[in-house]
């Protein structure tokens, strides 16, 4: 069958890499894509919140599969404007719709959702411009550190952990009075810190049957140490080493299973991947965030050590059949450094050339914000340029991998952090 992705990013290259494999796949599309996704697939010339392109591309390459990667045009409704067309109803979707997709596009919906189907979460209170006055009193009475979040879509940047009173308070003010983040700051969820280790567990669901994915760690923050600003991520590592069985059972029991008879009892016909950000607090799993899509760059460690045909998969869950699918997971370790342009998070500059990618042997060098310039050339063109996944049969092997092909690859202003991965061979050791 012909099959569409959405996106253009190192969760996109990684899709397409591993859809390429299977031998349902005939021909396959990225929409936008980048340099990497043009290897494996062919790029279409529109943005992925493009709808009615979208639809068109669908009728005219005879696309049977369409895989949304991004969360902006789930959140958008992109799959009710699908289904909608008489045209596109044979055409399988995996994403959810919109009502599905507010667990990612606005954090009250789904504290709310936590709160009603008994979800483990971190307390918490939202406040709006209007209750501006109100939200600062709460802060002053708060115990620090605070962690304060944009509503809405945010680029994985809205979401602030104060550790004082006046930079909690600026942070308010800088969402809510002076619209840092746009529309998605016109609510602001102030909520406890909690005090534990970070994972991200991935479900791919049919609406009632369901499929864990491998789990992954993933390091957010620009500097070494998790210091510095937010970003979309620079780094991860699957599987993580203290998620043990037990805990990934608690998971189950007191999330995963809750949160989609949760979503039956909405109404909500999920289909697609539910990202479950955690946090480990003593052995037990609280639910920091939701994401309605798989996460970039943990799709980029989730998805190597996935042995099973992944199309067959996605049928599975867009066919509601996804019990009578097998998910094999290979025992290996993957590590996935992230190479970014010089200023990122903040101001960066495009267009650089880069080198020695030729260099890269038994890595996958998967492209994140790249695009080829017709003279065989690859440069930068993004925050986040290229994701560099080593696979190993240790949690040191894979890391030394990564880091020496990220050492490898070249271009002006290029930086990645050299410590992703170390802090679980130690919690290891």
């Amino acid at each position: 069958m012909n099959i569409l992705i959405l996106g253009s990013g190192g969760r996109e290259h990684a899709f397409a890499w591993k859809i390429a494999q299977s031998p349902h796949c005939d021909e396959l599309y990225v929409a936008p894509g980048n340099a990497g996704t043009a290897q494996v697939a062919t790029n279409l010339p529109f943005s992925y919140n493009d709808f009615e392109a979208t639809a068109k591309a669908i009728v005219e390459l005879k696309i049977k599969l369409v895989i949304v990667g991004p969360e902006e045009p789930l959140v958008n409704g992109i799959v009710d404007f699908l289904k909608a067309r008489p045209e596109l109803s044979r055409v399988k979707i995996v994403g959810p719709d919109r009502l599905g997709a507010q667990l990612e596009g606005s954090k009250d919906f789904s504290k709310n959702f936590m709160l009603k189907y008994g979800i483990p979460t971190a307390s918490s209170r939202t406040f709006t411009s209007e209750t501006l006055a109100e939200g600062i009193t709460f802060l002053e009475s708060h115990a620090l550190p605070i962690v304060l979040k944009a509503d809405g879509l945010a680029a994985g940047k809205g979401v602030i952990i104060a550790e004082n009173i006046a930079t909690a308070k600026a942070a308010m003010q800088d969402m809510l009075v002076d619209a840092k983040f746009g529309d998605a700051g016109n609510k602001v969820v102030v909520e406890q810190f909690l005090k534990g280790i970070e994972l991200s567990v991935f479900v791919l669901t049919d609406g009632i049957n369901y499929k864990i994915l491998p789990e992954a760690k993933d390091y957010k923050r620009i500097g070494e140490k998790d210091t510095g600003p937010n970003t979309g991520g620079m780094g991860a590592v699957s599987p993580v080493v203290f998620a043990d069985e037990n805990f990934l059972r608690k998971v189950e029991n007191k999330i995963v299973k809750p949160t989609l008879s949760g979503l039956q009892a909405e109404g909500i016909r999920y289909v697609g991947f539910i990202f479950i950000g955690l946090m480990n607090v003593k052995g037990e799993p609280y639910v920091i965030e939701y994401n309605a899509r798989m996460g970039d760059p943990e799709t980029e460690v989730v998805l190597p050590r996935i042995q099973s045909d992944f199309v067959t998969l996605l049928l599975a869950a867009a066919d509601q059949k996804l019990a009578e699918s097998d998910l094999l997971i290979s025992p290996q370790t993957a590590v996935t450094t992230v190479l970014v342009s010089g200023g990122y998070p903040e101001a960066y500059e495009k267009g650089k050339k880069i080198a020695e990618l030729e260099r890269i042997e038994d890595v996958l060098v998967f492209h994140a914000g790249t695009a080829a310039n017709g003279n065989g050339e690859v440069l930068s063109n993004g925050g986040r340029v290229l994701t560099l996944t080593a696979l190993a049969n240790s949690l040191e092997g894979a890391v030394n991998k990564s880091q020496k092909a990220a050492a490898t690859v070249q271009f002006e202003g290029k930086y990645y952090r050299k410590d992703i991965g170390l802090d679980l061979i130690r919690y290891n050791d």
